[in-house]
């Protein structure tokens, strides 16, 4: 241990009172840009209704919204990965907090299309580091057999922003105008980015660590040191964990957004709800999904310490189950008769995407090193957004030529069962000779 590191413990546990466990506490700032940065996202699906009466908008100019926001935040995260490990989590945080807030704030003065499309993709840039931050702030502060757990409570904004959107911003939107909706959101993020950046510090830097959770969190680093030195960014690109990571994720993201962009809709065209009634009922399966994306999380860490498999190995298992059974669930979404058991199959099914999304996003700290977690995090969301962009466009296609949403759920239900495949295959085992974890062979030998 360093000079530097003791005297950072010393000045942590001297001055001021510390926290217990403070690395389940930091998890907070994650879990509240991932709200924010959801709920900036599904805003436009809750303001859709009135998009479409005010400025004569299709379902197909709605689903590009949703596209070319996630096109743009594809492209975008190749560089905000890169930059997430050469600035760290705190100042990217921040810029990219307020920058996508500004983003969003500015919806409230579009009139026509292309404005609206020029601010999504502003929206896409901005929010496009906050995924790898998230990862980055993971790997800081958790071991790898935390990391699933810890991945799956962050991962939640996903869900909680999405789940608390519908009723809160169609309440302003009835009660304010759709404008208020933007203006709100712009302001939360603002202060939140402000608050970040003044409160977040890594393990070593932060006052209110304990001594004793600094040396667990040192420790568990020492011991799970990977074996060599690290990829450079386009050598990744040569090995086929990061092409199945990618794969993998894009068939997370498809019906993902299918959701964010379409699920008011949906409910209010096929489903016969009201604009308030589907606010509270969009809200729903978010809610669901959040509560099980975490427990999903849970049932990782669990089987990786009790079976002894490597945590990759327990993430894919995880994700493979999650993946079959949520393919099958959204395939039967448009054939349930009742609205009731609707909300139900979708609450259950978004639950199994979440799990499938914690998954993926805890695996990149267990194919490369501390120090490349952002970037393949990164890399594996442009494969996931760069794809899954499609998803509004082809289902805002659909819905304009055949009235129904169908074909699209059928669609996308066979391509979420997909992402089984592609983790299964592919990510069987950290990249090689550059970032296999001490320990990382389970007894059977497998990765």
């Amino acid at each position: 241990m360093d000079t530097s590191t003791v005297a950072t413990k010393t000045r942590a546990s001297a001055g001021r009172r510390t926290i217990r466990n403070l690395r389940w506490w930091i998890l907070g700032w994650a879990l509240a840009a991932g709200i924010i940065n959801y709920m900036d996202r599904s805003a436009v699906s809750i303001a859709a209704p009135e998009l479409i009466k005010t400025f004569g908008m299709t379902r197909t100019d709605i689903g590009l919204l949703g596209t070319v926001f996630s096109w743009t935040y594809a492209f975008a995260q190749l560089p905000a990965g890169w930059l997430v490990d050469k600035l760290g989590a705190r100042r990217m945080y921040f810029l990219a907090i307020a920058c996508w807030s500004i983003a969003t704030a500015l919806m409230a003065v579009g009139s026509r299309l292309w404005q609206f499309l020029s601010f999504r993709v502003l929206l896409g840039i901005a929010e496009a580091p906050n995924g790898p931050a998230s990862a980055k702030l993971t790997a800081d502060w958790f071991p790898r057999a935390e990391r699933g757990q810890a991945t799956a409570i962050w991962d939640s904004g996903s869900k909680w922003g999405p789940a608390i959107a519908p009723p809160i911003l169609t309440a302003i939107m009835i009660a304010f105008g759709w404008q208020a909706i933007f203006v709100v959101l712009g302001l939360a993020g603002l202060v939140l980015a402000v608050a970040f950046f003044l409160f977040y510090r890594s393990p070593e830097a932060h006052q209110r660590i304990s001594s004793e959770e600094l040396d667990y969190i040192e420790r568990e680093r020492a011991s799970q040191k990977l074996q060599a030195g690290r990829t450079s960014w386009f050598g990744l690109f040569r090995h086929r964990q990061i092409w199945g990571m990618m794969a993998g994720f894009f068939c997370v993201i498809w019906i993902w957004n299918i959701f964010i962009v379409f699920l008011p809709l949906y409910l209010q065209e096929a489903r016969g709800a009201s604009i308030a009634g589907s606010g509270w009922l969009a809200a729903i399966p978010y809610l669901g999904a959040a509560i099980l994306g975490i427990t999903g999380g849970w049932v990782m860490t669990r089987y990786s310490r009790r079976s002894g498999k490597s945590p990759l190995t327990a993430k894919r298992h995880v994700m493979s189950i999650a993946a079959v059974v949520a393919g099958v669930l959204i395939c039967l979404i448009p054939f349930v008769d009742s609205l009731p058991l609707t909300i139900a199959v979708m609450t259950v099914a978004l639950g199994f995407v979440a799990t499938m999304q914690a998954a993926a996003w805890a695996m990149p700290g267990d194919v490369v090193q501390n120090a490349q977690v952002a970037s393949v995090g990164a890399i594996q969301n442009f494969g996931g957004y760069f794809g899954g962009a499609f998803a509004p466009l082809l289902t805002g296609v659909i819905a304009d030529a055949t009235g129904s949403y169908t074909l699209s759920f059928v669609i996308g239900g066979i391509i979420a069962a997909l992402a089984a495949v592609a983790y299964t295959v592919l990510v069987r085992r950290p990249i090689p000779g550059t970032n296999a974890p001490a320990g990382a062979l389970n007894a059977g030998g497998e990765r």
